[in-house]
C-alpha cells in the first residue's frame, strides 16, 4: 500500500507538466502577430495592393480578427488567425514579385 508522500512523489512530475503544457497552449500569440503584421508589410512593398488585392486584403481581414481574438483572450484562435494572416500576405508578396513592377518615370509620347 502506498503512503501519501509516495504517491505525490510520483503524481508530482505529472502535474508539473500539466501545468506547463497548460501555460503554452495560453499564451498570447505575440510572435504570431509580429510576424503576420512584417508579411503584410513586406507585402505591401512590393506591390501586393497592385497586383494580388485579394490575397492582402484576405490578410490584413485575418490579422484583424487575430487582433480581436487576442483582445478578448480567445489565444488559440488568435494565433490561427495570426498564422493563416501570414500565409496570405507570404502567397500577395510573391504573386506581386512575379508581376512586372511599374516604371518609375513615365512614358513620354513622341508628338509627330
Amino acid at each position: 500500500m502506498l503512503n501519501f508522500k509516495t504517491l505525490m512523489n510520483r503524481l508530482m512530475p505529472f502535474a508539473i507538466l500539466i501545468l506547463a503544457l497548460t501555460a503554452c497552449a495560453t499564451a498570447p500569440p505575440v510572435q504570431e502577430m509580429s510576424d503576420a503584421r512584417q508579411a503584410i508589410r513586406a507585402a505591401e512593398a512590393v506591390g501586393a495592393a497592385q497586383y494580388s488585392p485579394e490575397s492582402l486584403t484576405a490578410a490584413q481581414v485575418l490579422l484583424r480578427k487575430a487582433q480581436t481574438d487576442l483582445e478578448t483572450g480567445a489565444y488559440e484562435t488568435a494565433r490561427r488567425y495570426a498564422l493563416d494572416a501570414r500565409a496570405q500576405a507570404i502567397k500577395a508578396r510573391e504573386t506581386a514579385s512575379n508581376n512586372p513592377q511599374p516604371r518609375s518615370t513615365p512614358v513620354q509620347k513622341k508628338i509627330p
